[in-house]
Parts: structure tokens; sequence; C-alpha cells
């Protein structure tokens, strides 16, 4: 039987938040004639998912090889190259030392070219997220407009070259420091219009309840603290529950759902919602409100449940050749 580790224990692939982090680039901040160096570091890391290798059925690894076209032939990576299509199936081809003096068109600078509003960038234009920090020298102008941009309520547009592409982004200041937001262009977003979504009249009575339920479930702020991956908890859960070689039975969840048909009545749901007592800070966010259609299309795909929602207990070291390292190669990203 799986022996398991203290309480608190890290599990395998587990990151280790307490190092130093290190910066990606030098850069510097240009307007007008002030020049501030800064240092560049990723502000998000992905978390770690729960993955499942592909496996023969006797448990043996699988290799991905690539093919060619042409004869079927497995191709050696040292014996690939990379190739722009500019035509079909018309390549020009590139070394590594041409691809690599590409990338070297890449500027240390990111000139900022206008102060806009703070709320005149809509979100669905962000991309990655970096953090800057003043580099030697750089504090005191650092300071200076990070202070200015919080009191005139204002971010920076700037331009950026980063390996072979130049992107628009927006400098913005946190309570600790500066905010580099790289943003998406025009033609890289698409249009709610291709939606063609049909326009639809709502009553007085109605928006009154809603806005009632809004008001009921409001708080000031965004606390990411508070909520966790909990679908990923019920995965690890059942995992170590195939581990223990305890049986899953299907989740319980579609039977919950009402089976997905259900036409509920707008009004009905609405004042049923403000019937209900807010949820407390730290639960997951509420569901919002269904329309007959939305309840229509709905079909929930029940995947395994660990039984009781409880905390995944890791594998010790002496089982690991057994069950732990195939787990946290299932882990990595």
């Amino acid at each position: 039987m799986p022996r398991h580790p203290a309480r608190g224990a890290r599990h395998p692939g587990a990151k280790d938040h307490t190092m130093a982090a290190r910066s990606i680039a030098s850069l510097t901040l240009s307007f007008g004639l002030v020049s501030i160096p800064v240092r560049l570091y990723s502000a998000t890391e992905s978390a770690a998912t729960v993955r499942f290798n592909l496996l023969t059925k006797d448990g043996s690894r699988v290799k991905q090889q690539y093919v060619s076209e042409k004869d079927q032939s497995v191709v050696p990576r040292a014996e690939m190259v990379k190739g722009y299509e500019f035509e079909k199936d018309r390549f020009v081809l590139f070394t590594p030392d041409e691809l690599k003096a590409l990338e070297e068109g890449s500027s240390h600078i990111v000139e900022i070219t206008a102060f806009i509003p703070e709320s005149a960038v809509d979100p669905i234009y962000y991309d990655k997220a970096y953090f800057l920090a003043p580099d030697k020298r750089g504090g005191k102008p650092y300071a200076l407009l990070s202070e200015a941009m919080r009191k005139s309520g204002r971010c920076a547009l700037a331009k950026w070259s980063w390996k072979a592409k130049q992107y628009v982004v927006q400098v913005r200041p946190a309570e600790d420091g500066l905010i580099l937001q790289q943003l998406l262009y025009a033609d890289e977003v698409r249009s709610m219009k291709e939606l063609d979504i049909e326009k639809v009249s709502v009553s007085q009575a109605e928006l009154q309840l809603a806005l009632q339920l809004i008001d009921q479930i409001s708080e000031d702020e965004y606390d990411p603290s508070q909520y966790q991956d909990e679908e990923k908890k019920r995965v690890l859960a059942a995992i170590d529950e195939k581990i223990a070689g305890k049986h899953i039975v299907a989740s319980a969840r579609a039977e919950e759902t009402g089976g997905g048909g259900q036409v509920i009545d707008l009004m009905d749901a609405l004042k049923a919602s403000l019937g209900k007592k807010p949820r407390p800070s730290t639960a997951a966010p509420a569901a919002p409100v269904k329309t007959a259609a939305k309840a229509a299309s709905e079909n929930v795909s029940p995947m395994f449940e660990a039984g009781e929602r409880k905390s995944a207990k890791r594998a010790a070291k002496s089982d690991e050749a057994a069950a732990t390292p195939a787990r946290a190669r299932a882990r990595k990203g």
C-alpha cells in the first residue's frame, strides 16, 4: 500500500518560489530626453497542469518522430532546416545563423510614444505581462515616472522590438512598480460582430431584479488568492485513488445540472437567485444566470469522481518506482 509524506510536503515537480527572480533582459525605458535603465522580468508563470502520457498498452512510452512527406522516411532533428512558405509548397530556406541575424534586430529601447488614460486600453488587447524594475542608476527616474503616472491617472504606450517582432506595449504603474503589458494588434483580435448576436429587449422589471442580484453579490476588489483550481484538485485526488487501487466511479455532476435541457424562466431565475444567501468571499465565483437557450445548450461530460473532495495524497520515495515518477512526469508543463 502506498505510503505518503507528511502534510505540507512539496509534491514532485512543484516550483520553488523562494528563489530570487532572474531578469530576462536589460532595457531602456525612454521618453523625451529621459532614459531609464530597467530590467525585464516575467510576471506570470503557467501552473503545472495534469497531463497524461501516451503509452502502449503494456505501459511503454511512445516516441514522436518526423517523417518526410516525400518518401515517408524518418528525418533526424539534426537534418532538419527551417523554411518560409512564400507560395504553395515553395519554401525559402534559412540557416541557423540567418535566423539568429533576424532576431538580432531587436532593440533594448522601449520608446514611449504617448500617455493615455488607464482605462483607454480594452483588456481584450492584453497579451503577456512583464515586470519592470530599475537597473543601476535608474531608481530616481523610475520612481518619478511611476509616481507621475499614478498622479495623472495615465499609463504609457510604447514601441518595443523583441525577438524579430515589434510590439505595442502598455507601461502602467502598479502598487510596487511598473508593469509592461504586451498588446495585441487590431488584426489579432476578432470582432464580436462576427457572432451575429441577436438583439433582445429586456423589461424594466427584469433589469431591476438583475441589478438587485448584482448588488447582492458585489465585492469591492478582486483577491486572486481566494480562488483555486478545484478541477485540478479533483483530478489529482482521483489519480491518488487510482494509485491506491480504488475504483473510480463516474461523476454525479450530470444529474446536478438537471439534465441540461431544462427551460428556465428568466424572471423566476432572477427571483430565485435573489433569495439565496450571498456567497462568502472564499467561495468560487457565482454561476451566471442562465437563459433558456444557454441552459439547453449545456451538456456536461463527466470525467471521473474521486469520492470525497480531499487533498491529493503524494506517494513516498520508497514507492516512486511504482507510482510517483509517472505522476511527476504527467504534471510537468
